[in-house]
């Protein structure tokens, strides 16, 4: 048994790498990609709803019709590849590239989940960040590969659907350390949203003040001034940042998880203030982007280990998780920050991000009033 963990960590690091690397070229380069293939800025928008609308709805039907299992993971691991396939075929068609991002979106919303439930049932607090910080080295790394290779559109969708098949490749392999029950969540009529409505309403905020970081980051400090290659050195830092707090968070994640929350949620809110103030400054942009660390690093850990902790169904719970805060919360982000791109776009996200400190903070009030 022993002797099996051990490649554990390792296939979850590569599962990790290339998910994220997949993640990376489909959210720093693909909206350019699209503006150059004559989509508008609204449509960007629409087009980056669509796959994390997917990741929100699904959990509701994994809620009340299905279970998250080998076969249903291994299934959305081969449609994430489809998918990718699929938009080579459509991206000159927004409508039939709208519905290729749905496929995408509902199929990337299976394949995390499931792997995070077995990252965290089976790796100690300080491990998971270790093996965590893989998936930001693959995204660090497509986007300085990518920043300095890319010469066309088509370029970045075949890039995509490397990543894809890479991360079925290793991703389809950890099923066999799922230990994890299959029974149905209807078995578990203590499972509930409205219990701590505060703290979903929290995390969905602070996602939708990331749409504009997502989505028009890379947009946004061109349209400044700043070059594609600078700005994949600013992705790069501030995945960096992210890489060393994954690595030395373990004893920071003894403490109260939920002061934690907190303090990375007012700190993000800082970040996009920044962005607004000094739209043309590197260095103040590679400042904010050093909060990354707290703001996604330190924030993402504590999150879903504090949902970990909340239920009992623990894979329906980070499918909640990565489908309330990244699915609607993303899509509503995506949506939004595509009409409001503009000077005012990061001061928007700066106060949905208040918005998201100021509910954690009632999440706390009301959480001290609900007994055990």
């Amino acid at each position: 048994m022993i002797e099996t963990k051990s490649f554990l960590s390792p296939l979850l690091g590569a599962y990790y790498f290339f998910y994220f690397a997949l993640v990376g070229v489909y959210v720093i380069f693909m909206p350019k990609v699209l503006l150059e293939l004559g989509y508008s800025t609204v449509e960007v928008g629409i087009i980056y709803a669509a796959a994390p609308f997917m990741r929100f709805l699904l959990p509701f039907v994994f809620r009340h019709y299905v279970s998250l299992t080998e076969k249903v993971y291994r299934l959305s691991l081969v449609f994430t590849f489809i998918g990718t396939l699929l938009f080579l075929q459509t991206v000159n068609d927004f409508w039939a590239y709208l519905v290729a991002n749905l496929l995408f979106g509902a199929a990337m919303g299976i394949s995390l989940p499931y792997v995070e439930t077995i990252a965290l049932a089976t790796l100690s607090r300080h491990r998971y960040g270790k093996v965590r910080l893989w998936g930001s080295l693959g995204f660090i790394g497509i986007a300085l590969l990518l920043g300095k290779v890319l010469d066309s559109p088509y370029e970045a969708l075949y890039y995509l659907s490397a990543m894809a098949f890479l991360t079925l490749t290793f991703g389809a392999v950890l099923t066999r350390y799922d230990t994890m029950s299959h029974s149905s969540a209807q078995d578990d009529a203590s499972f509930s949203l409205s219990k701590y409505w505060a703290f979903w309403t929290s995390i969905f905020l602070m996602q939708v003040g990331f749409g504009g970081f997502y989505n028009f980051f890379t947009i946004y400090e061109t349209s400044h001034g700043v070059s594609l290659e600078m700005t994949s050195w600013m992705w790069s830092f501030g995945v960096i940042c992210e890489v060393f707090m994954l690595y030395f968070q373990g004893p920071l994640l003894q403490r109260n998880l939920l002061h934690i929350l907190q303090f990375a949620t007012l700190v993000t809110a800082i970040r996009w203030l920044i962005l607004y103030i000094y739209p043309e400054s590197i260095p103040f942009t590679f400042a904010a982007q050093s909060l990354h660390a707290i703001g996604f690093a330190l924030y993402h850990t504590a999150a879903i280990t504090y949902v970990f902790s909340l239920y009992t169904q623990k894979k329906l719970a980070q499918q909640f998780f990565l489908g309330i805060a990244f699915g609607l919360g993303g899509s509503v982000g995506a949506v939004l920050s595509g009409q409001v791109y503009g000077e005012y776009l990061f001061l928007v996200e700066s106060l949905i991000t208040f918005a998201a400190f100021l509910t954690l903070l009632l999440h706390q009030r009301r959480k001290q009033e609900i007994p055990a």
